[in-house]
């Protein structure tokens, strides 16, 4: 018990840490002055919902992205209300639109495709997301991608219905929701009405899916070559193997999780034009597997992504520096055109400046590869399997074990076992002086070499 009770504390306080992260609120709930995206009467429309308490941010981003450089769709992200919300990981949005705002732009009708992503459990959130599908949305083409198959279900969509998720949550949405027929071991699953994706990185595939079905097969692999996505399967789902968690897949998750220094934090620098999947690579693999925690760094107020979103930094470039382990900039045109203000910001912060996307290629390896190198090999494995990407490629550089939470362990572990030894020894000492006192000291016991005086004679 002692050996275990002091490392069981720190688990417990750093996943609470952890899960009040990661959809952590912004800091204040001022809408920044941006007008919505333009409309095209004459293309069709796409909602990737947020909720009110936020969204993935790969699972929002990425088939934003993907959808936005066809040019061939009105893609706006929409929300109950409109003022910034949480993605996962730090990086705060402003949807284009709120629900009422995105019916009278259409006219009352539904949009014709709805992205439901991953959204963190809120009850009020929730309700208002579920009732918008099952009134709105269910009228046209509905993408749950992750675990935004969970609202999908709850709005009666899937009932009856094939349908997939992630594998890690697949369990307990079959539980939830028996009368769906629920599906293994595949990147997505087309049932007409409704396409749903596995965990992640699957959302492309299931993306592209899309793209096929409204903008044809040619449409779709421009778009798979714009992103770097050589996995591209047309007409059918990519084959996926099934995923199981591995005794080494706990450990790694469970050091990561509980062991790592909290404080320890990437800064994701923000820039004009950077790109949504671009923007998702550098916060998803971090957040998903609970290793470090990330921050949205900017010189401006507001920063404009390459097809028009709008997100609000966390903390100012000239404020950068406190807690902050390096600074990682992504984008292909913050690396062509680097800011000096960026490099001087990491020189004055006496941190590594990291760009990402220096070389084409799709957007999430070279993050996974610098994961591997800076954290270690084992977590970059855990988070390919998570995202659900895996690669071919010989193994990139790193540590081979996370040693570092691995250390912090066993000397939580051992300042137990000491504290037990220093209690228990405190105690004994205390014990002892007490029986000595007794011996010593006690009304009506005779001291060694000293009789008792007899009692008085009474006549």
């Amino acid at each position: 018990m002692a050996l275990l009770l002091v490392p069981a504390v720190e688990f417990l306080i750093s996943a609470r840490g952890f899960a009040s992260y990661r959809y952590a609120p912004p800091d204040a709930e001022r809408v920044p002055a941006v007008a919505p995206p333009a409309h095209a009467p004459d293309k069709p429309t796409v909602a990737v919902v947020v909720g009110n308490a936020g969204a993935n941010v790969a699972d929002a981003l990425v088939p934003y992205d993907l959808l936005a450089s066809t040019g061939r769709f009105n893609v706006y992200t929409v929300a109950p209300e409109r003022r910034p919300v949480p993605l996962l990981g730090g990086l705060d949005l402003l949807p284009d639109l709120d629900f009422a705002q995105l019916s009278r732009r259409l006219g009352g009708k539904a949009p014709d495709v709805t992205v439901v992503p991953e959204l963190p459990s809120d009850e009020d959130a929730d309700r208002r997301v579920v009732a918008w599908l099952r009134d709105t949305a269910s009228r046209g083409l509905v993408l749950g991608v992750c675990t935004g198959a969970r609202l999908v279900a709850e709005a009666g969509l899937l009932d009856g219905r094939e349908a997939t998720s992630h594998w890690y949550r697949l369990s307990g949405l079959e539980d939830a929701h028996p009368a769906v027929r629920w599906r293994r071991g595949v990147r997505y699953v087309d049932a007409g009405k409704v396409i749903t994706t596995g965990g992640l990185l699957s959302s492309v595939d299931g993306t592209l899916r899309v793209i096929e079905r409204l903008a044809g097969e040619d449409t779709a692999a421009a778009a798979a070559r714009t992103a770097g996505w050589t996995r591209y399967s047309p007409g059918a789902p990519a084959h996926m193997p099934e995923s199981r968690i591995s005794p080494s897949d706990a450990i790694v998750h469970v050091l990561n999780l509980g062991y790592r220094s909290r404080s320890s934090r990437v800064g994701v620098v923000l820039t004009d034009g950077v790109g949504e999947l671009e923007l998702a690579s550098a916060f998803s693999p971090f957040a998903e597997v609970k290793a470090v925690r990330t921050v949205a760094i900017a010189s401006t107020p507001t920063v404009r992504s390459r097809h028009g979103l709008t997100f609000v930094p966390r903390v100012r470039l000239a404020d950068a520096g406190d807690g902050i382990d390096r600074l990682m900039v992504p984008g292909t045109a913050a690396a062509t055109a680097a800011d000096p203000a960026i490099a001087v910001a990491a020189r004055r912060a006496g941190v590594p400046l990291e760009y990402p996307h220096r070389q084409p290629g799709f957007a999430f390896d070279p993050v996974l590869d610098s994961m591997a190198r800076t954290l270690d090999r084992p977590t970059a494995r855990w988070t390919r399997k998570i995202l659900e990407y895996r690669d071919a490629g010989p193994a990139p550089a790193g540590p081979r074990w996370p040693w570092a939470p691995t250390l912090r362990l066993s000397l939580l572990a051992l300042a137990g076992v000491a504290a037990l030894f220093i209690v228990s020894l405190f105690v004994r000492l205390i014990r002892t002086g007490s029986l000595r006192r007794k011996a010593g000291g006690s009304p009506g016991t005779a001291r060694e070499g000293v009789s008792p005086r007899p009692a008085e004679e009474h006549p």
